[in-house]
């Protein structure tokens, strides 16, 4: 490397007494020694493999350097460490833990897939193969789940949230939405997490169009949770917590009659829910206007509505909210269960659900997988489901580390605290070694995750 070149070296003449010259000439070296943690977990659950497994190859293999399994692993990995958009692999195809996640040799392997390739592979997959790609997605966390919940679980709960995907192009199937006054996908996300433990493992993330219903797509994805779930957990009681975009006579149906399948799920105020918990209401306002705080009453009603074949039990939260400065405001709220616990454990299990809120805004704001720029709607499902396979991985991580500080941890934290480590790769003959700083403060938690079987 020529040490004058000013595109190679960068300069820093007045930041000392000595001038500082940073030059990016070392071999073997990488920014993300902590992605072995994650390829290491792959391992374990077989994520990439699985999910590569369901994809044909129409290329010729004679000409074909990389399969689909090794692209899909080399996008999967670089999403985890930062680097959503397939340009990144310009550089990162030579970096040696890349490679070395790759089952290529860091110092003599050939260097990884390039944004070209990664652009054809990401336009060439099928509507089944997306299909079969979630199916198996499925099947991984549910059967990760499995061995570390074991069969006793008791509840499983099971939530769906659809979120907005702004988008800015000409991607197909790229609609506006009324209600988040853009062009936009509309993707559900699916969750499941099990008694007491806090973590929800996303277990789907289906892309949908910018002006889908609400309920597209939840009766078959709660249909292939819940048969799995029986499976696998027997003694469960299963519980579907959904917000009041699922609460459609359809939906409301098939819960109804699905076998051992608890609901909770919001329902918007209308004029005949006000009267019937106007009762309610009042007793709130007398509290509020007691206590000078804000009040809440809990209770239920029977409410049948037009289109429902049937009443069902309604629990109400009738609120009454006060804030300095600002008169007093009623707030009532409503959700429509066939659970019999009382109408406060209801409530305040439904309440549980915002928490699949704070998952989805790590994988749009940490994973930023917004990034559905291709035209073609498929490429863009692709792309989620790599995003969401990313943060399955990622999320595994976490769940090892149940008991320390990094069990509630998100995924910036993650990934800044322990993939993002820079390291020099060194190969012989009989081994690699991974050198690490001396001073890398999360050795602990590092070896821990790298051992836990």
């Amino acid at each position: 490397m020529d040490q004058h070149s000013p595109s190679q070296t960068v300069l820093f003449p007045d930041l000392f007494e000595k001038p500082i010259v940073a030059r990016f000439d070392t071999d073997l070296a990488s920014s993300d020694g902590g992605a072995i943690l994650l390829h290491r977990k792959d391992q374990q659950l077989g994520l990439i493999r699985r999910l590569a497994s369901v994809l044909t190859d129409a290329r010729c293999s004679e000409r074909s350097r990389f399969t689909a399994e090794d692209i899909l692993r080399q996008r999967v990995l670089a999403i985890a460490c930062g680097y959503p958009d397939g340009n990144d692999a310009r550089t990162l195809r030579v970096d040696p833990i890349m490679k070395l996640c790759s089952d290529r040799s860091p110092a003599l392997g050939g260097a990884l897939a390039s944004q070209p390739t990664i652009s054809r592979f990401e336009n060439s997959v099928t509507r089944s193969e997306l299909a079969a790609m979630q199916a198996e997605m499925i099947e991984v966390v549910l059967r990760s789940c499995n061995r570390r919940y074991g069969r006793g679980v008791r509840r499983i709960v099971i939530d769906l949230d659809p979120t907005d995907d702004p988008t800015y192009g000409q991607q197909q199937l790229s609609l506006f939405n009324g209600h988040y006054g853009c062009h936009c996908y509309l993707p559900m996300m699916g969750f499941v997490s099990f008694d007491g433990h806090a973590e929800q493992h996303l277990v789907a993330a289906l892309l949908r169009p910018g002006n889908a219903a609400g309920s597209l797509c939840a009766k078959e994805l709660l249909e292939a949770l819940t048969r799995r779930l029986r499976e696998l957990f027997p003694k469960a009681r299963i519980v579907a917590r959904l917000d009041g975009a699922f609460a459609t006579p359809a939906l409301l149906d098939w819960l109804d009659r699905a076998r051992r399948v608890d609901y909770v799920v919001n329902f918007a105020k209308n004029a005949v829910l006000t009267e019937m918990a106007e009762e309610m209401m009042a007793t709130a306002r007398a509290q509020s206007e007691a206590t000078g705080e804000t009040a809440r009453v809990f209770g239920e009603v029977f409410y049948q509505a037009r289109s429902w074949p049937n009443a069902r039990r309604v629990v109400v939260k009738a609120e009454v909210t006060r804030y300095e400065g600002r008169e007093p405001r009623d707030n009532p709220r409503f959700v429509v269960t066939n659970m019999r616990l009382s109408p406060k454990t209801v409530y305040r299990l439904y309440c549980g659900r915002g928490d699949c809120e704070n998952r989805i805004k790590e994988m749009k704001i940490d994973l930023q997988s917004g990034r559905t720029s291709c035209t073609s709607f498929f490429a863009n499902q692709l792309r989620l489901t790599m995003t969401a396979m990313a943060f399955v991985l990622i999320q595994e991580l976490r769940a090892d580390a149940t008991g320390t500080s990094w069990a509630r941890a998100t995924v910036a934290t993650i990934r800044s605290g322990l993939l993002k480590i820079g390291a020099t790769v060194s190969e012989s003959t009989r081994r690699i070694v991974l050198h690490l700083p001396k001073s890398f403060p999360q050795v602990e938690i590092f070896r821990r995750l790298a051992t836990v079987t």
